[in-house]
């Protein structure tokens, strides 16, 4: 128990190496995958909310399916991340891009923590916002100035109501893209993020969250210094898992290294009939299995700080079920389904059972740990 009299951290850390999945929990057979959720050894689920689905009119809530959602994320002792996106349509711009006013997010998400309270453990807000298909079909430089205004709206918000929330700073896609029709860099956007109006930013976020890509390369390989020998997806930082380390390095240098990192989606693509996923075709399962165990095992024994406290609070895997869901649908090849922990009919795939073992196995030294 910490001592009451003692001065807590104004920020949240875990101070061990938490282990989560992302799962499509609406209209499935959620008891199934919050079942196998805890079979693979996961602590947290991630759910992505979509805002315009639940708001109807301005403060009007129609929450619905997201009840039963909370409910039995929470009866199954899971912890739920959700990832807040998607503006309703009557909120300038009007496109389902970021909204114009931020006071509208922070009305939507303390609704939220006023229903569910303690049953929602952490919330992302935004997702991948460097990206002009999250944002309404076009990113600019500006971009990032006015994420950073409606995180701080966000934080406020939610803290003032339950400050044991985790609130995280939205994982931009790894890429080095800049057209305002594709994307902004991630390492360009986090840059702006951080110096918007001399560094706001930091009293407003718990954790940076980070989606490292992966392509056909193993989490060992680093480019330029280690580039991977697979034939293409080889010649950039963001083709590759340890890109974090590079986010890392941002952080420290913009004095943000007091700032967990969660990463909130990693995985590796095996087979699939996606154009722009055709890395997925140089893996097999077994390759993927062996990346994810190495991947986490990486993060868990390298990445600490110069006191052996761990910068990365969290891990969260892409992803669960969506090979069942794109099975049902006749498509069981999408590359979404590529990613996926189960086969399009449950049965686990070689990663499931590499997890299980793992999982054990790190929580049982975390636990001796001092």
């Amino acid at each position: 128990m910490p001592d009451p009299a003692m001065p807590q951290p104004r920020f949240l850390h875990t101070s061990a190496l938490q282990f989560g999945v992302v799962a499509h929990l609406y209209y499935t057979d959620r008891s199934r995958v919050l079942m196998l959720t805890k079979i693979a050894g996961f602590d947290w689920v991630r759910q992505q909310v979509h805002w315009k689905d639940i708001e109807a009119a301005p403060g009007v809530y129609y929450w619905d399916e997201l009840d039963n959602i909370v409910a039995d994320v929470s009866a199954s002792d899971l912890k739920l991340l959700v990832n807040v996106v998607q503006s309703p349509s009557f909120y300038p711009p009007g496109n389902g891009g970021k909204p114009r006013d931020p006071r509208v997010m922070g009305n939507f998400v303390a609704a939220m923590v006023e229903r569910y309270g303690d049953r929602i453990a952490a919330i992302e807000i935004w997702n991948e916002p460097n990206l002009a298909v999250e944002n309404g079909g076009r990113v600019t430089p500006e971009d990032p100035g006015r994420y950073v205004e409606i995180l701080a709206e966000c934080y406020r918000r939610i803290k003032a109501i339950n400050p044991n929330i985790y609130v995280l700073a939205a994982a931009p896609a790894s890429t080095g893209v800049f057209d305002p029709e594709r994307a902004i860099p991630d390492i360009e956007y986090l840059r702006a993020m951080y110096t918007y109006k001399d560094g706001m930013i930091r009293d407003y976020f718990d954790a940076q969250a980070v989606h490292p890509g992966g392509a056909a390369n193993s989490p060992d390989w680093l480019y330029p210094e280690t580039p991977g020998n697979r034939p293409g997806w080889n010649d950039h930082p963001t083709h590759y898992f340890r890109h974090v380390e590079n986010v890392r390095a941002l952080m420290v240098e913009h004095g943000l290294s007091d700032r967990q990192i969660w990463i909130t989606e990693y995985g590796w693509a095996t087979p699939n009939t996606t154009p722009g996923f055709e890395f997925g075709n140089l893996m097999t399962f077994e390759d993927q299995a062996n990346y994810i165990v190495r991947a986490i095992t990486r993060v868990y024994e390298q990445y600490r700080d110069a006191e052996g406290r761990p910068w990365v609070g969290a891990m969260f895997l892409w992803n669960m079920n969506f090979a069942v869901l794109w099975g049902a649908q006749g498509n069981p090849n999408h590359e979404q389904a590529s990613f996926g922990l189960l086969n399009p009919d449950w049965s686990p795939r070689p990663a499931f059972i590499a997890l299980q073992g793992l999982h054990q196995r790190l929580k049982a030294a975390q636990e001796q740990s001092p």
